[in-house]
């Protein structure tokens, strides 16, 4: 019985640490997200302005959205106040305090939300969000893939003109590299700060930034590949 007694009193004390734990954690993000955010499907072909506010609503907390969101992401209708569920869960709400869409933080100030039948969509800081937009618009334009020795292999061009969802074309230009020409990517997008090069039979090349501001395929290789903007 006393041992019986001693776990129970630290399994007391344990969940009396936690609860003051998730209280603060609940409460630090309650007073984070007031502020004007974007929402968007994951590479910002379709946008909504939404501004968080700290004044009470009902079951949740105010919110406004652009006009501009019924058209551009018409599940936002729904949506009238939003609220902190759990530890990091970030609810937009309808007016009877259901979720329209539940987002979870992923990177810092960064939160991805999954609707059913329609896919993921990412609510990230407004500021942020258009320094990522005029960051696609620098990639836009004529590349050329070298190898790690400086050995130039392929160029290619990549556009801005929509390629399905939340995807552009890209085009090969002539005399590519065989292992290039036979991967022949057509579409591209910006993705978590990488260029993500897609094939028609799905197959996916990954691009991120080092530090001699050089696109090198990941995973590295003895033998990488590296994009240069021309």
């Amino acid at each position: 019985m006393k041992v019986l007694r001693v776990v129970a009193l630290m399994i007391a004390a344990c969940v009396a640490a936690i609860i003051p734990a998730q209280a603060q954690d609940t409460t630090t993000l309650k007073k984070e997200m007031p502020g004007q955010w974007e929402l968007s499907t994951t590479e910002r072909s379709k946008t909504c302005v939404v501004t968080l506010k700290a004044d009470a609503a009902g079951q949740g907390f105010k919110l406004e959205l652009e006009p501009a969101c019924k058209t551009a992401l018409p599940f936002t209708k729904d949506i009238v106040a939003w609220s902190v569920r759990g530890l990091d869960i970030v609810r937009l709400q309808n007016a009877t305090g259901e979720a329209v869409i539940d987002f979870t933080e992923v990177e810092a100030g960064i939160f991805e939300g999954l609707r059913q039948g329609e896919g993921v969509y990412i609510l990230q800081d407004l500021a942020a969000a258009r320094s990522m937009a005029k960051s696609m618009d620098q990639m836009i334009g004529d590349w050329s893939m070298v190898r790690g020795n400086g050995q130039p292999v392929c160029g290619l061009t990549l556009t801005n003109t929509e390629a399905g969802p939340d995807n552009f074309q890209v085009f090969l230009k002539p005399k590519c590299d065989p292992a290039i020409a036979q991967f022949n990517p057509t579409q591209w997008r910006l993705e978590r700060g990488q260029i993500v090069l897609m094939s028609k039979s799905a197959e996916v090349w990954q691009f991120e930034a080092d530090d001699n501001a050089q696109w090198r395929r990941v995973p590295d290789t003895a033998d990488p590949l590296v994009m240069l903007r021309q």
